[in-house]
């Protein structure tokens, strides 16, 4: 279980979190929504350690990854899937995928062909540079490298931005296949609230760096949290 224990985070004198709280179980979606400014990219870069937090606890197993680099938190299991997909455009999408080899021990460095089984398209795709892909493309490519990194949890940020339909259906469906079939937590920020409704277990809202709202998937269509979600 990830566990985030009333984390403040600051970017110089500005605020951006204060005391969130939040947990993602092993084997469940966890959905945090919110508008944008939130706070909600603050709260996965304070999970993945892209930056320190000023006060709370982050524990990933009972293991406390405050203070821990990125790249041992992708050791203990913590695989991300940044905003705007951030594929390395000059490499091949084979080149891609093996760049998720980093944190992996030697035998484990292959890509598994369940990776390809969910996304069918980058075996098709593997000598085409990333930067040639479309977004929906890039966005499969993106979370294919996650998983080369054999994660015990799934961040996720804003998987559906700027995607099609069709794809964003098939994200949906890698997301809950590999919640049901390997049991790892997965941990999902999103502003498109049908994906959520559809796929998270738990629901946290974010507004002004809090947490304001918290319940299953299906109290999203309860007023309160409407209020929050609302422009």
């Amino acid at each position: 279980m990830l566990t985030v224990d009333n984390i403040n985070l600051h970017y110089g004198a500005a605020q951006a979190l204060r005391g969130v709280s939040i947990t993602a179980p092993m084997g469940k979606i966890t959905c945090v929504l919110g508008r944008n400014g939130v706070g909600k990219t603050s709260l996965l870069r304070a999970v993945t350690g892209q930056h320190a937090t000023s006060a709370g606890k982050v524990t990933f197993n009972d293991t406390i990854m405050n203070g821990m680099a990125p790249y041992n938190r992708a050791r203990l299991g913590v695989g991300f899937v940044p905003q705007g997909r951030e594929v390395f455009p000059l490499l091949t999408v084979k080149e891609n995928l093996e760049s998720g080899f980093a944190p992996v021990a030697r035998k484990d460095r292959f890509v598994p062909e369940e990776i390809f089984a969910l996304f069918p398209i980058l075996k098709s795709m593997l000598g085409r540079r990333g930067g040639d892909l479309s977004g929906g493309q890039q966005q499969q490519l993106a979370i294919g490298r996650a998983l080369v990194t054999r994660p015990k949890i799934l961040v996720l940020d804003e998987p559906t931005e700027g995607i099609q339909p069709s794809i964003i259906k098939d994200i949906g469906r890698a997301i809950q296949y590999l919640r049901d079939s390997t049991g790892m937590a997965i941990l999902l920020v999103e502003q498109y609230l049908d994906f959520c409704r559809e796929l998270a277990d738990h629901v946290y809202i974010m507004d002004r760096g809090e947490i304001v709202h918290e319940g299953p998937a299906e109290t999203l269509d309860t007023p309160e949290a409407r209020r929050h979600l609302t422009v």
